[in-house]
């Protein structure tokens, strides 16, 4: 028999089944794929960009992420744990309000995020490994070798990616919590009598409320857990272990953040931190002096791989399982003997290698911000399901119930509106931005919109009947 297996008949159910024969992943495991997806070279420079601007104001505006981000987990307990597929946000939205809304939700909140996201952590890797190592490497070399590598490790099953993720979040956090530490403590570099404008550690800022400008900049150093979710079948005990590792995930992630931050304001003055294309590696530097240029690579390296090993091993998933439903391209329902989806891993491989290899740092960043935008309605749609499930399913079984319903979901949703229409870093690129994300959404709404009426034959916003 072929080792590619056509899994059409491949239930929830029976993936779960067929997963208790071999070692599921672990609490410690679920908070390494959390931390290590959100902990990005993009939110490292974001978060020593935002206390540059803010100080004291931006440490508020990443109290109030912390707090939106834990409503954002809430509601994917709620919903994966209802439904324990792997389509995730697409399978909770085609029994809420519908298959078109669950295709476009699930290609422009991830699959446009994860394709133009890692090409830019891997320009970002490149930009390092030319600092560390001037003209030894071929240019685009390492990060294309890197992709290729979490490629294969993916390709051979969730053991094997559990393996290598908890090694990759272990560097990284270690990494960052030494790096705060130390420069906390002063124990490598004494603190430097720093010159021009510093970090504003007043509260000005907070009580006049201009912290909720700097929401949406905190924001991105909050935003991912939820991609444990398509994952809920290779995990132990899920109906615990689900909600609290995007729980205590958050937290780890807000403290991380804030001690590193911390450490920054005592060796980079803001023009460093506001103008550096690459503040962290400046931050390093100054902390441990020669080695900081090693140490932050090592940081850079292991944030890039742990982003691109967890996006490998769940977006797949979520197109395998949408393609179970219909969804999507029948062929993404093949998974191979280490019962991974091969062929949604290859294909976001690939399509991720496209824009690496052919466009540039610059255009990437825009087209990222854009897409993102997209990401934000995801968690909109996922609110708004939650909320018409609750009326359409009142008695369904739901091993986790969020909290002080529906304030979560409805805040959530305020909140989640107010950080897409502050999404552009930048006034003259609000409109570019908008353009692109107007676009995305347009062409994916288009194709989804001809993909149910044709393909599925059925109403855009026709939810499935569901029993329970």
């Amino acid at each position: 028999m072929s080792n590619i297996t056509d899994a059409r008949g491949l239930t929830s159910a029976g993936l779960a089944a067929a997963s208790d024969t071999r070692s599921k992943l672990r609490l410690p495991t679920m908070m390494a794929i959390c931390i290590g997806l959100v902990i990005v070279q993009g939110a490292m420079i974001s978060a020593i960009q935002g206390v540059g601007i803010g100080g004291m104001a931006f440490v508020a505006a990443m109290v109030t992420a912390l707090i939106i981000a834990q409503f954002n987990a809430m509601t994917f307990s709620e919903l994966s744990l209802m439904f324990p597929q792997e389509g995730t946000l697409a399978t909770y939205t085609q029994k809420a309000i519908g298959h078109f809304p669950a295709i476009v939700s699930v290609f422009a909140g991830y699959v446009v995020v994860a394709v133009l996201a890692i090409p830019v952590e891997l320009f970002l890797v490149d930009a390092m490994l030319e600092k560390l190592l001037p003209g030894v490497l071929p240019e685009k070399a390492l990060p294309l070798l890197i992709l290729a590598i979490f490629t294969l490790t993916n390709l051979v099953g969730a053991d094997v990616f559990a393996r290598v993720q908890n090694v990759l979040a272990f560097v990284l956090v270690s990494a960052l919590v030494i790096v705060g530490a130390v420069a906390i403590t002063g124990m490598a570099e004494p603190h430097p009598q720093l010159a021009g404008p510093t970090v504003d550690w007043g509260f000005d800022g907070v009580l006049n409320g201009s912290f909720l400008g700097l929401v949406t900049l905190a924001m991105w150093t909050m935003v991912g857990v939820e991609f444990i979710c398509p994952l809920i079948n290779e995990v132990r005990n899920p109906e615990t272990n689900i909600p609290r590792a995007m729980r205590l995930s958050l937290f780890a992630i807000f403290l991380i953040f804030l001690a590193f931050i911390f450490g920054a304001s005592l060796y980079l003055n803001v023009s460093s931190m506001l103008e550096s294309p690459i503040p962290y590696l400046d931050y390093v530097q100054a902390v441990f002096g020669k080695s900081g240029l090693m140490i932050a690579t090592i940081m850079g390296l292991a944030a890039t791989c742990s982003t691109v090993n967890t996006v490998l091993a769940s977006v797949p998933r979520m197109l395998h399982g949408m393609a179970m439903q219909g969804q999507a391209f029948p062929q993404l329902k093949a998974i191979n003997r280490f019962r991974a989806p091969w062929i949604g891993i290859v294909m976001l491989a690939v399509l991720s290698s496209l824009p690496y290899l052919l466009l540039d740092m610059d255009s990437l960043v825009v087209l990222v911000i854009a897409a993102t935008t997209s990401w934000l309605l995801a968690y909109v749609i996922a609110h708004v399901n939650v909320i018409v499930l609750r009326k359409r399913l009142p008695d369904y079984h739901r091993p986790y119930r969020t909290p002080f319903y529906p304030l979560p979901q409805v805040i959530g949703i305020v909140a989640m509106i107010y950080v897409m229409l502050h999404n552009s870093p930048s006034p003259e690129m609000t409109t570019e931005v908008y353009s692109i994300t107007g676009g995305i959404l347009l062409v994916i709404s288009i194709i989804a919109a001809l993909w149910v009426r044709l393909y599925m034959k059925r109403g855009l916003f026709e939810p499935d009947a569901v029993e329970g």
